[in-house]
């Protein structure tokens, strides 16, 4: 639990006492989780749940603070929306923590064992990974959400909301850690940055002796920042420049539905489609259709000058058009003349994150996900799934687009390495 409210303008000095502090406590906390059975960690997760209904007025309050602040400040709308508390989104923070109660503990289970011919017994078992840092933006939510996710995999957890939503991710946070304390949970294991300074950020991003992991939950500029300034292994995403491959024997009807839901259900998310590729033969048909269909839903278009020598008033897609990810109704539209050049175009402009072809070719399926390197690759789907809910997994911790240790959807497996236990009896080399 976080003890002290520091807000901002501390000193250097007592930047790095009290986070240093925290990464002891957090460390100590880590050896007693790692050992932690399913039930108490269980046990613990139901007590943040009460005490988030229980501490709804207090929780409340401290958010009224935090958007009273944000409104002057001049935040948007949809910012302020994501900022918002009210008892019934707590109500559904405490329902997602009973949720991740139900869910399979990922810790200590035995991957694989051989047994050599010398007769060792070696087991490849799955363990926390330690203290992991999560740094995020804008919303109270991820605050409870991290922490209890972490929490389940057995792992100590060092959380740094933005600034915006100060007050509500302290009250939060000094919520669910003295509930879980109080049912046993090990003093550090839940605890927040008490200060808003940007140093703070930097000198948790150096504390490899305690953290193992840094997971940066935000923009592009912020995973930036986190990946060029930390000494501790991050997994991240910097952007969602999604494509869909419409290619030359698809179901017309079924791809314009497609399209629509992944540009315009949530524009605004990593999954959305941000440029659309389109099989020449098929181009002179689809395109009007597709020109008429997404100017009904508002969206600008931009093109390449094939696009344009069809629809003339189509806005003219400029080269970084191909490496921006809108986060708007906005779509930029090539023509491509194979599977093999849209491939070629998603590998060289994608982020690596989820991109679908539309097809009734089956050959042409298999290249586009055998050869597309994303996180993410679908045949005739939305590139909306992109979620560790829609995944099946339940809940999720982020989207990762590196390779090592996760990628895509991070859940709860994501959250554990492994280790090796060796039973011998006697055996010397």
């Amino acid at each position: 639990m976080t003890e002290n409210h520091l807000t901002s303008g501390v000193s250097q000095e007592e930047i790095q006492s009290v986070l240093l502090k925290m990464g002891r406590q957090a460390k100590k906390a880590s050896y007693l989780l790692a050992n932690a059975s399913t039930e108490d960690k269980n046990r613990w997760l139901l007590a943040m749940a009460d005490a988030l209904e229980r501490d709804t007025d207090l929780i409340l309050k401290a958010n009224l603070n935090d958007m009273e602040t944000a409104r002057k400040n001049g935040l948007s709308e949809a910012m302020l929306d994501r900022l918002m508390l009210d008892p019934a989104r707590v109500r559904d923070i405490a329902q997602a923590l009973r949720h991740v109660v139900t869910l399979p503990d990922p810790a200590n289970r035995i991957l694989s064992s051989t047994v050599r011919p010398n007769g060792l017994r070696i087991d490849k078992v799955s363990v926390p990974i330690g203290v992991i840092g999560i740094i995020y933006e804008s919303r109270p939510n991820v605050t409870v959400d991290a922490a209890g996710l972490c929490l389940k995999a057995g792992n100590a957890v060092i959380l740094r909301g933005g600034s915006e939503a100060f007050h509500s991710n302290m009250a939060l946070t000094q919520c669910i850690a003295s509930a879980a304390e109080a049912a046993g949970m090990p003093h550090g294991a839940v605890q927040l940055i008490p200060m808003t300074d940007h140093a703070a950020v930097s000198v948790l991003l150096k504390m490899d002796q305690y953290l193992s992991l840094i997971i940066p939950r935000g923009g592009e500029r912020l995973i930036r920042m986190v990946v060029n300034e930390s000494t501790i292994p991050v997994i991240k995403h910097y952007k969602g420049v999604c494509h869909i491959f419409v290619e030359k024997t698809c179901d017309q009807e079924q791809s314009l539905k497609i399209i629509e839901n992944a540009k315009c259900q949530r524009p605004g998310t990593c999954n959305a489609v941000e440029t659309l590729l389109i099989h020449r033969p098929v181009v002179a048909e689809f395109l009007p259709k597709l020109y008429a269909y997404l100017k009904e839903k508002n969206v600008e278009m931009v093109g390449d000058a094939s696009c344009r020598a069809i629809i003339p008033e189509m806005g003219e897609a400029v080269e970084e058009d191909w490496y921006t990810e809108y986060l708007c109704k906005k779509i930029s539209i090539k023509v491509v003349e194979s599977v093999e050049e849209a491939v070629d175009h998603i590998n060289h402009y994608g982020s690596g994150h989820s991109d679908s072809i539309l097809t009734q070719d089956e050959k042409a399926a298999e290249y586009f996900l055998n050869l597309v390197d994303s996180a993410a690759v679908y045949v005739n789907a939305s590139t909306r799934f992109t979620d560790g809910g829609e995944f099946g997994m339940g809940a999720e911790i982020g989207i990762s687009t590196d390779k090592l240790h996760a990628r895509g959807p991070m859940g709860l497996p994501e959250l554990t390495s492994y280790k090796y236990k060796i039973y011998g009896n006697g055996q010397i080399r």
